[in-house]
């Protein structure tokens, strides 16, 4: 099973073919992600690399934190998992209330 990277401190210059050339130097690449800011069509400044074996990810920490691409010194370490989001509302608050169902509605 693969381990994803966390790959911070990007260059807006990188993209997802820059840096799979970079981190196959130590393995196999199983994907890339640049992360792009959906209003501005811009690098957020980080992406996500897919390892294909742990000791490859490894390799690939120890060899890239802090290793310099197009004049700045980027930050690997493994990826956390997503938390989960509830899209600032939570639950059905905000939308409409109870619109007359089998709680408490008119028969």
């Amino acid at each position: 099973m693969g381990k994803k990277l966390y790959v911070g401190n990007l260059p807006f210059s990188a993209t997802e073919e820059s840096l799979r050339t970079t981190f196959s130097q130590s393995g196999t690449v199983d994907s890339v992600k640049v992360i792009i800011d959906r209003d501005t069509g811009r690098s957020k400044g980080f992406a996500f690399v897919e390892m294909s074996n742990d000791s490859e990810a490894r390799d690939a920490i120890s060899t890239f934190d802090g290793h310099e691409l197009d004049g700045r010194a980027i930050k690997v370490n493994e990826a956390k998992p997503m938390e989960p989001r509830d899209g600032g509302r939570g639950g059905d608050r905000g939308r409409g209330g109870d619109r007359g169902g089998s709680r408490g509605g008119r028969y």
